[in-house]
């Protein structure tokens, strides 16, 4: 019990501070990280990606506000963009949460395994979209964002590795496409965290589930990664982002290539 809350604590303190620092919501890290702590409590292991999905999007609503919180004040949040492309985002989410549930787990950890070295292989090679365009109107920006809530609901993110190449290309400046995303993440955290608690309702769970969201996990991740969003979004002004970006790629391989073995006959 001891070493989950360690663990829980842990993934938290990291998971927070990616979510300020980077805007990628923390989830890369703790999806993995919750697999491997649910496998050594011997949970069922029927739903795990399920559980770790779902509690990965509880912790980000939290995660994602504190992160919000900070860059608002910075005044790098285009709110104009956030009420443009929500709509989409709460349907794709919610969506994804729904579908998620007649997805076998293996098919989910593939999908994540798959995203996880494309968003490594970005960041390494440094891939920016070049600024070329304006951001699409009413109809494309709900597009835009029910792609990105779907997508962000399989993998347990808040979308920013999604959402900041895309106002990127749009010609917001990267450190407000940073924070714009940090604010995209809360109904994205929000839409996702309810779907998973509606589609796991009537799933054969372990005690502490609230449908898909494992509530243990939630409040140990939580308890650490509110405060290192702060943090996180502080050292965002202040260190140096393109070499971190390169360390959590590496880190990100690490953890997709022990997912990838475990999946492998």
């Amino acid at each position: 019990m001891l070493t989950a809350i360690l663990a829980y604590l842990t993934v938290g303190l990291i998971a927070g501070f990616l979510a300020g620092l980077l805007g990628v919501g923390g989830g890369l890290v703790i999806v993995p990280a919750l697999l491997y702590v649910f496998a050594l409590l011997g949970l069922p292991p029927d739903h795990h990606q399920h559980l770790a999905l779902g509690t990965s999007m509880a912790t980000i609503v939290f995660t994602g506000f504190a992160s919000l919180k900070a860059h608002h004040a910075r005044g790098a949040v285009r709110w104009p963009v956030v009420k443009a492309i929500t709509p989409g985002i709460l349907l794709g989410t919610f969506a994804g949460a729904q579908l998620a549930a007649f997805i076998p787990g293996l098919g989910l950890q593939w999908f994540f395994v798959l995203f996880a070295y494309l968003v490594a292989a970005q960041m390494l090679l440094d891939i920016k979209p070049k600024p070329s365009r304006a951001l699409p109107g009413k109809g494309g920006m709900t597009a835009v964002g029910t792609s990105i809530g779907l997508v962000s609901s399989w993998v347990g993110i808040g979308g920013g590795s999604l959402s900041v190449p895309f106002m990127t290309l749009c010609n917001v400046p990267v450190k407000e496409a940073i924070g714009t995303s940090a604010a995209i993440g809360l109904p994205i955290a929000l839409a996702g965290a309810l779907g998973y608690v509606v589609s796991g309702w009537s799933a054969s769970l372990p005690q502490g589930a609230l449908g898909f969201v494992y509530l243990p996990a939630l409040a140990g991740i939580v308890l650490a990664s509110f405060p290192m969003a702060k943090v996180g979004a502080a050292a965002a002004h202040r260190l140096p982002v393109p070499v971190l970006k390169k360390c959590f790629a590496a880190l990100l391989i690490v953890l997709a290539s022990k997912m990838l073995w475990s999946l492998l006959p």
